[in-house]
């Protein structure tokens, strides 16, 4: 028989925030257990290696990292814990451990509550898999409890998230309550002033990074891997704003003074990876604690968002971009500068990503003339508009009926090329058991045609509410956009999106105006 001086020992201690309320697993208590084992039977510590507050459903663990390591250098080949539950409680990884690599790498393991002994046959190493498999359940059962309460507090309204959102930080007196930081709440403030005069997301982050003003990155000490080329880098200090993290903050509704949770979910008790949860979904308490951006403006701004799109290969301003829809089809239009004629031009998206699939044909149109005959028909609305005789004919009355009908219309249009696409996928199908096209291709063919239908159904959604909403501007704040409108020769882009909802662009070149103010009377 082997003698215990043969033996190099590795004593393994870990204990998890959800059972350090227990004394007994405490790390002085495990540590005085083991070495009081070892030296009843005259066993030599080589190592002690210990993993305070990490779970044991996996195993990227350090302490446990650096064991195994140790084990694959040969320094160690005997492993003590105090029970099996501390090597882990995932059934799958301590049963390979215990059963496979262990045995593979002539180790002894031994749990001495448990009465594991992997060098002697006793009945209890028999019963190991069990055991694993019960701590298992424990670990499945503290995560539902954790998940249940953490649900409860919710939604009362308390904050249980680690970090604070940007602009609050936990107050001093209650860590679940949020109080404004008032560094960061300035920095908030004005995003939403810059999102206000029409800029979009891409606008506001250079003109922050501009402005040498610190990213809530650079508030968290992150590193920056930024290699500075010259002397002016600021990206080290202050950090680089980039357009994801400004339409982060523009959503956010925590900035309206509610709190908004449960965003995101673990895919099970064992993994860290979460996913995203459907919005429909989200916890939401409001008015929990003091708002930095008042009701009225933050709901305003997200009107304006759809409006504040930036795409990535736009290096060019247009004063309508993002206004522009397919008449035909509904879907955005696209616009580009093309570098041979020194001239920009749209061309609906739908059809440049289908095209083909015949859904819809180019709306090609040059840019700068387009840009000229619409400045030119708002300016006639809005004359029209401040005419005191003539405003029963005006956009204010008439036009709100004639725009329901063309609503009405374009959720035929919708509906129409929804049973054109249902037409395509069915011939496909009849293709793909004729052989023309494989499996594959069907599928392939089929997601994509399938993603359009849903896209224009969300659409036909987007549209009926359009028929229904209520514009939230006043008809003295529209009276004030008009006059300054038509007292510029260049208009801001502020003043348009505050007076223009959509530009429909059609085929044939009929061009259909949504005014913000198509409701009032």
């Amino acid at each position: 028989m082997i003698g215990n001086s043969s033996f190099k020992v590795g004593i393994y201690i870990r204990l998890s925030r959800d059972d350090g309320n227990i004394e007994s697993d405490s790390i002085v208590s495990q540590r005085s257990l083991l070495n009081q084992y070892v030296k009843e039977n005259n066993y030599k510590i080589v190592e002690e290696y210990v993993d305070d507050g990490f779970t044991g459903t996996n195993f990227e663990r350090p302490a446990f990292k650096r064991m195994i390591k140790d084990i694959e250098l040969g320094k160690i080949n005997m492993i003590i814990t105090k029970d099996m539950s501390r090597l882990g409680r995932d059934y799958i990884g301590t049963g390979e451990l215990i059963e496979k690599y262990f045995p593979n790498k002539n180790v002894r393991y031994i749990a001495i509550n448990d009465g594991i002994d992997t060098f002697i046959d006793n009945t209890n190493n028999d019963i190991a898999p069990f055991k694993a498999i019960m701590n298992d359940m424990y670990a499945k059962d503290i995560s539902k409890k954790v998940k249940t309460s953490l649900h409860s507090r919710m939604k009362d309204g308390l904050y249980v998230s680690g970090r604070c959102p940007f602009g609050y930080m936990k107050d001093p007196n209650n860590k679940n309550h949020l109080v404004i930081n008032k560094e960061q709440a300035e920095t908030v403030r004005l995003i939403f002033d810059l999102a206000l005069k029409g800029n979009t997301y891409h606008f506001i982050a250079q003109e922050l990074t501009k402005r040498k003003i610190k990213t809530p990155a650079s508030y968290y000490n992150y590193v920056w891997n930024t290699k500075c080329i010259n002397t002016n880098c600021i990206s080290q200090e202050y950090g680089v704003w980039v357009d994801t993290t400004i339409k982060a903050i523009l959503t956010n509704q925590i900035y309206a003074g509610d709190t908004v949770q449960g965003k995101t979910k673990k895919i099970n008790y064992k993994l860290k990876k979460t996913i995203k949860n459907n919005p429909k979904d989200y916890i939401i308490v409001e008015d929990t604690h003091e708002a930095i951006i008042d009701r009225d403006t933050f709901d305003y701004v997200q009107t304006l968002l759809p409006k504040n799109v930036k795409r990535p290969e736009k290096k060019r301003f247009y004063l309508l971009d993002g206004l522009l829809y397919c008449g035909d089809c509904k879907h955005r239009i696209t616009i580009r500068y093309q570098n041979k004629t020194g001239r920009s031009y749209t061309t609906c998206d739908y059809y440049r990503t289908y095209s083909k699939y015949h859904v819809c044909t180019t709306h090609t149109n040059n840019y700068e003339v387009l840009e000229n005959v619409i400045l030119d028909n708002i300016k006639d609305v809005c004359k029209k508009y401040l005419d005191k005789n003539k405003i029963k004919d005006s956009i204010g009355n008439i036009e709100f009926q004639d725009n329901t009908l063309k609503i009405k219309k374009q959720i035929e249009s919708l509906e129409l090329v929804n049973n054109k696409l249902t037409e395509t996928l069915d011939k496909n199908y009849m293709n793909m058991l004729k052989g023309i096209i494989n499996e594959e291709q069907y599928l392939r063919i089929s997601e994509n045609l399938k993603q359009e239908m849903e896209s224009n159904k969300l659409n036909i959604d987007n549209l009926k509410d359009e028929q229904t909403n209520e514009s939230k501007i006043d008809k003295k704040q529209i009276e004030k956009y008009i006059n300054e409108f038509l007292s510029l020769e260049n208009p801001t882009r502020e003043l348009i999106i505050n007076l223009v909802e959509k530009i429909y662009i059609y085929q044939d070149k009929q061009i259909d105006i949504i005014f913000t103010f198509k409701n009032v009377t």
